[in-house]
């Protein structure tokens, strides 16, 4: 019998930048937009799967240089989302997810499945003091690797014009993205306190599930609140501390 599709979905999107007219280059406003901006690609990858996947523009029939209809890319990633109930994203609340709501409704679709978010970012200005937030510096910092170096600005420019070497380090670049992503998250996920549950489809045990990677805690100890305690929840693969299941009441625990 085959697993079930695991939950969550590690994803980035790389989008163009804007056409617009300006009285000038410094911090000026825009006084007429001439393209709004659109999706070049999105990399995804399910938790608990070794395949990192990667959708772009030209991999849709019809595709043309210069083209500023995302349509089919964005019809593909709304289903891919969907599928998912967790979304895993570095600053995906602020940007991604709004980026993408963005197009779907410009095309007519409706929301996405009710899901659950976890922003990398928002865990890293919780949790740590990094000297910066950023994708990249975290991926350094914490010994994980580095994001693709892609020359600059060219890149995107060269991808929207349609030149073929530029779409492909665009989705190794987006890709890595991804993969870092993913490592970055493993890496912070023992530190919160709170968030969606991640499930292992072949966890033996649902209740003893560590809700940082899915793998099998161990009980050890017991916390004591106010008018209850609890059996404390150690998990060995990632270092993951939560509450068990068992509650009992003040009165019967004992240390």
């Amino acid at each position: 019998m085959k697993n079930e599709q695991p939950k969550l979905l590690f994803f980035d999107i790389e989008n163009t930048m804007m056409k617009i007219f300006s009285w000038g280059r410094w911090e000026q406003n825009a006084v007429a937009v001439d393209q709004e901006s659109y999706i070049l690609s999105m990399s995804y990858k399910y938790f608990g799967e070794k395949k990192t996947h990667v959708l772009a523009l030209p991999d849709f029939k019809g595709y043309k240089p210069n083209t500023t209809n995302d349509k089919k890319l964005i019809i593909a990633i709304h289903k891919i989302l969907s599928s998912a109930e967790i979304l895993c994203g570095q600053n995906s609340d602020s940007f991604d997810i709004k980026k993408l709501n963005t197009r779907f409704i410009y095309y007519g679709l409706t929301p996405i499945n009710t899901y659950k978010t976890i922003d990398t970012l928002k865990i890293a200005k919780k949790h740590f003091a990094f000297s910066s937030n950023s994708l990249n510096e975290l991926g350094k910092y914490l010994g994980l690797g580095e994001k693709v170096k892609t020359g600059g600005v060219d890149l995107w420019l060269k991808c929207m014009a349609g030149n073929k070497s530029a779409w492909k380090l665009m989705k190794k670049y987006n890709k890595m993205d991804v993969i870092l992503l993913e490592k970055v998250y493993n890496k912070l996920a023992p530190w919160i306190k709170t968030y969606p549950k991640v499930s292992d489809p072949k966890a033996p045990t649902k209740e003893l599930e560590c809700r940082s990677c899915g793998k099998q805690c161990t009980k050890n100890g017991i916390r004591r609140c106010v008018n209850y305690s609890y059996v404390r929840l150690y998990c060995p693969s990632c270092g993951h501390w939560s509450r068990g299941p068992d509650v009992i009441a003040n009165d019967k625990t004992t240390v």
